[in-house]
């Protein structure tokens, strides 16, 4: 990959990012992301969203209706047109190759960078990606931004999000907050990364505000574009299972006889999962994510043998009781689907 600096630019080149497109910023996860780029003032926030669409968008966000459900993408493609980068955020649920006509449309457009809907795990760990059925979907939107030739991809590895895992009952991290039961994968000592909704926010406000390019060839500050098709790693918190027991029992004042524990195997629950899937269960999808990521292998733990780039995107160090007692009051709400 040939090296581009900022010196050998056109002129009146401005080396940072601007202009950021969001398909999906009123979700869950997007509405982090516009928030945290409104926030750093540096940047012009759009919503592209349905004509149908009732979601609420972020403050600071400008908004563009545009119908990309069918076969013309015109409209699309002009909404992005002037975009430095694009975020898609999107359900595992929308309608398949929806992300890639996305895709195409932003490479028309000449959209430099892409985030393409990947947001959780450890995209370089092949087995963990095939093991949790991610890997065709991967490999396929990856080989196809850059067989387009206009823009690069950028893959958040952030693991599973910590509030809406642990609040998202039994089939997660294990706990039910209703029933106050909480399932231990193995002896419950297998630690993996987590990251809060929040964290993930920070973290991409933070990397498009980085330059894009080094300046000449001594410039060795932190550049977007040392990114360019591949990972960017954060977490919250390192923690397995115990530790979030501890944290949920100080946080609900409760003993360990307030609760119902019991012991499964995650080896043998991603097992039931991936039979019950080929059964046409489609909620046994949760299970097999979440059973394969607590292997006791290290898989789940990127932070050991990739390292973070939490310092070099200035993220802060969270409270582990804060996000505990959100999840705790999502998952007694039934707010986690």
């Amino acid at each position: 990959m040939v090296t581009r600096y900022g010196k050998d630019q056109r002129q009146g080149f401005s080396n940072r990012i601007e202009k950021v497109a969001i398909v999906g910023a009123g979700g869950q996860m997007g509405k982090y992301f516009a928030e945290h780029l409104v926030k750093t003032g540096k940047h012009i926030v759009t919503a592209i969203t349905r004509p149908s669409s009732t979601s609420k968008q972020p403050e600071g966000v400008q908004v563009v209706r545009v119908d990309y459900g069918g076969d013309d993408d015109t409209a699309l493609v002009e909404a992005l047109r002037g975009q430095q980068v694009l975020i898609i955020t999107m359900s595992v649920a929308a309608p398949s190759g929806t992300i890639s006509k996305i895709v195409r449309a932003a490479a028309k457009a000449g959209v430099p960078y892409v985030l393409p809907n990947w947001f959780g795990h450890d995209a370089a760990n092949d087995a963990l990606c095939k093991d949790s059925l991610f890997i065709e979907i991967r490999d396929s939107i990856c080989s196809e931004i850059e067989s387009l030739g206009v823009s690069s991809y950028l893959l958040l590895n952030c693991n599973f999000w910590y509030e809406f895992s642990l609040g998202g009952g039994p089939d997660r991290y294990g706990f039910d907050f209703t029933k106050r039961s909480l399932v231990l994968f193995d002896d419950g000592k297998v630690a993996i990364n987590t990251s809060t909704w929040p964290q993930c926010g920070r973290a991409i406000a933070n990397l498009l505000s980085l330059k894009e390019l080094p300046d000449d060839e001594k410039d060795q500050s932190p550049t977007l574009s040392r990114f360019r098709n591949g990972s960017i790693y954060i977490s919250s918190f390192l923690v397995n299972q115990r530790d979030m027991f501890e944290n949920v029992k100080r946080v609900t004042g409760t003993t360990d006889t307030d609760w119902t524990i019991t012991h499964e195997s995650a080896e043998q629950r991603w097992k039931d999962g991936m039979a019950a899937l080929q059964q046409g269960s489609r909620k046994a999808f949760v299970k097999v994510l979440y059973s394969r990521m607590f292997f006791p292998n290290g898989d789940g733990d990127y932070q050991s043998s990739r390292g973070l780039h939490n310092d070099l995107l200035r993220l802060p160090v969270e409270n582990l009781d804060e996000y505990t007692a959100i999840a705790v009051r999502m998952g007694e709400n039934g707010e986690v689907q």
